[in-house]
């Protein structure tokens, strides 16, 4: 008896506890999960048989920053369409201080009510917040982000008895794969939209609810580039002189934020960027297209400040050979002769553009941050480690058109990126929607 009681103890070690708490754990949350993903599958079907019996369709896109926006031709497709009713809603970015937050909402705003949109803010004037659900009455609600930076009302877990649909803010190419498909805004949307075949793979491997939601239609953000007849506007600040142009595009991933990646090298390039601009003012001019929340970081007090930040931006704006650039990019990819950058969207993004593109590695453990389709691309675009590669992509590859890259980059962009269909992205997602809700 004595010795049964001595083996029993000798099994309940801590560590073999723990392990065993962490796997009934585990198996408990999973059952639940299974329990409730039933229970918002059998909403959706409930609400699309709601949705069939309509003649016009209410459609609320939630929208934190105007640059993620990608949902630009689903939106003009629904416009033209008496059958769909498409509005924009301003959400809250809360990540950081209120003021931030109100900045970012009236940029936003502006920025989509200049273009023809139509617009609202969730922050209304007598300091409330809108009730999307009661004061819009949604019948489908289309997010632009997956992750928890605004109120607990514009998010996913507000809106499970409603249709609901995702389409990524930035092509994914990066190994984050629960991020990229595994939260709760890409297992409960009604409809989640992927790029690739490659992103349908990943997803069944990485999701819970097994991809049983997705469907390949392309990514969307980027089918201005693909359209015929689209003009985009000359937004550069030199038209009469031939110069280069020529992005600087730098991502907010700098250190001290725990960051799950850390493609940022602004703390190395953004002074060199500076000098760069200068010696080369008679053959370039550069547009300066930091990441979205870049700003806010750099603000922090433990950071640089608002003070420095806010004078590092405007001297960008004011060289005269420079832009500042903080809204989409549409305009400033169709119009420019190469990119230098290290954002991971921006890699297989600016491919959409035909034009030459330079990727910043801090160092070479970067590569590895990166899942199937991003690592192809990058065996297609420049590589640089140092100011002697970007000097050596501006005058080789830009000035000089030197751009030895250009076709492998054409067959990968047509192999792998290409929306299905001969269609554009858009045009699939909005044929899916009218087939689903009309015929």
């Amino acid at each position: 008896m004595k010795k049964t009681i001595s083996n029993i103890v000798k099994i309940l070690t801590p560590d073999f506890t723990h392990k065993w708490l962490k796997g009934f754990y585990k198996y408990i949350n999973n059952i639940f999960f299974k329990i409730k993903l039933h229970k918002v599958r059998r909403n959706h079907k409930r609400a699309l048989e709601v949705v069939r019996q309509k003649n016009k369709v209410k459609v609320v896109f939630l929208l934190i920053h105007d640059s993620v926006w990608k949902y630009e031709g689903v939106y003009r497709l629904m416009e033209k369409d008496d059958r769909f009713d498409p509005i924009i809603a301003i959400c809250p970015y809360t990540a950081y201080s209120k003021d931030i937050m109100i900045f970012e909402i009236n940029k936003a705003f502006n920025s989509f009510l200049e273009k023809g949109y139509k617009v609202v803010k969730t922050l209304k004037k007598n300091g409330n917040w809108l009730d999307i659900k009661r004061e819009l009455n949604p019948d489908l609600v289309c997010f632009t982000n997956p992750h928890e930076l605004t109120l607990k009302q514009y998010l996913i877990s507000n809106f499970l008895n409603t249709l609901t649909c995702y389409v990524p803010y930035g092509f994914k190419n990066s190994h984050l794969y629960e991020a990229h498909f595994n939260k709760k805004t890409q297992n409960f949307v009604w409809k989640f939209f992927l790029e690739t075949e490659i992103h349908k793979k990943l997803s069944k491997k990485y999701s819970r609810n097994n991809s049983a939601n997705t469907l390949v239609t392309g990514y969307p953000g980027m089918d201005m580039f693909i359209e015929k007849g689209f003009q985009p506007k000359d937004i550069w600040k030199i038209k009469e002189k031939p110069l280069k142009r020529i992005i600087w595009a730098p991502h907010h991933t700098i250190p001290g934020f725990g960051a799950t990646l850390d493609y940022s090298t602004f703390f190395d390039y953004c002074n060199i960027m500076f000098e760069i601009a200068d010696s080369y003012r008679d053959k370039v001019q550069f547009a300066f297209k930091p990441h979205p929340i870049l700003r806010a970081k750099l603000s922090r007090d433990d950071v640089w400040g608002k003070e420095k930040t806010d004078n590092y931006y405007n001297k960008w704006a004011n060289l005269d050979n420079s832009i500042l650039c903080e809204s989409d990019y549409f305009d400033l990819f169709l119009t420019s002769d190469g990119l230098i950058h290290d954002s991971s969207s921006f890699v297989i993004e600016y491919l959409y553009s035909g034009k030459p593109e330079l990727f910043l590695i801090g160092d070479d453990s970067v590569k590895n941050n990166f899942n199937e389709v991003g690592n192809m691309a990058l065996n297609v675009i420049y590589l640089a480690n140092n100011k002697n590669g970007v000097l050596k992509f501006i005058d080789d590859v830009v000035i000089n058109g030197k751009d030895f890259l250009k076709k492998e980059r054409e067959v990968f962009f047509n192999d792998i990126i290409k929306p299905p269909n001969n269609n554009s992205a858009s045009q699939n997602i909005f044929n899916y929607l009218v087939n689903e809700f009309f015929e």
